[in-house]
């Protein structure tokens, strides 16, 4: 049950980081679901913020 509630967590933030892409970095690519995942899991675990703006 948790990995699915992670699962439907990071789907909903990866929405919101598609929207803020095409909103703020019209002219940059957006990482992959897979990318985008695994960038969060590393700015979850470690100590290095994984922000843009």
């Amino acid at each position: 049950m948790a990995r699915g509630v992670r699962q439907q967590l990071i789907g909903a933030d990866y929405g919101a980081y598609l929207a803020h892409m095409g909103r703020t970095h019209p002219d940059q690519a957006p990482l992959s679901y897979e990318d985008f995942f695994r960038e969060r899991q590393e700015a979850r675990y470690s100590s290095r913020t994984g922000r843009c703006c």
